[in-house]
Parts: structure tokens; C-alpha cells; sequence
């Protein structure tokens, strides 16, 4: 890999997880793969076995089997990585939340910014 790069704690908070939640894993693979083909995200973990959600949604308590894909990105690539995410979710109003990294090994945080290059 040519492409080297120190990282300290500064730096890593550029880096970004996003958490999807999908009704089906085909969605979810579609989604992981399309927006790492696109350098949106450098890797994105699809948890197969589905998680319980218990949510409000028009005014009713609702329970559904959801596939949660947890994304890793850059804060750079965060707007277009959500109107991706978007554009290929079934969902009305689907989840989309970014979490800050504080920090992480070095060798990982470049391998992201890394994968992201142009």
C-alpha cells in the first residue's frame, strides 16, 4: 500500500460509523455493496442475524426483524453516503445515524482513509 500516513487523535475524529437498519438481507447487501463500490464507505458489516426493533411509527407501537449494517466512513463522505443509502432503502424513513469516532488503531483509521481515495 503506498499510501502512509500518521494519525493522532485529531485526525481520527474525521472518521465516521453510521448505523442502517434494513427489513430484509438483500436490501441490506445491496446497500452495503453499492455504497462501497461507490468509495462511500471503506467497509460496512452486515449483522445477519436480525435484530428485534421496537419502535413508534404513526402513533402505534410497532415490533419488526431488522438487519443492522454498520458502516464506516469518512465525516467527508457522509451527505453523499446518506442520499445513496437513502435512495436504495424500501423504507419511508429509514434509519440513518452517525456516530463520531474518538479514536482507533492507526494501521485501521488509514486503511479507511485509504479506501476512500479517489
Amino acid at each position: 500500500m503506498g499510501f502512509r500516513y500518521n494519525l493522532d487523535m485529531r485526525r481520527a475524529t474525521s472518521f465516521r460509523i453510521v448505523l442502517v437498519t434494513c427489513g430484509s438481507l438483500g436490501e441490506a447487501r445491496k446497500i452495503a455493496r453499492k455504497v462501497v463500490s461507490k468509495k462511500l464507505a471503506a467497509c460496512v458489516n452486515i449483522h445477519r442475524a436480525p435484530v428485534e426493533s421496537v419502535y413508534r411509527w404513526k402513533g402505534k407501537v410497532e415490533t419488526g426483524r431488522e438487519y443492522l449494517l454498520v458502516i464506516k466512513t469518512t465525516a467527508r463522505r457522509v451527505g453523499l453516503l446518506e442520499k445513496e443509502a437513502l435512495r436504495l432503502h424500501s423504507y419511508e424513513t429509514p434509519e440513518f445515524l452517525v456516530v463520531g469516532v474518538a479514536a482507533g488503531s492507526v494501521g485501521y483509521l488509514a486503511w479507511i482513509g485509504e479506501s476512500l481515495q479517489d
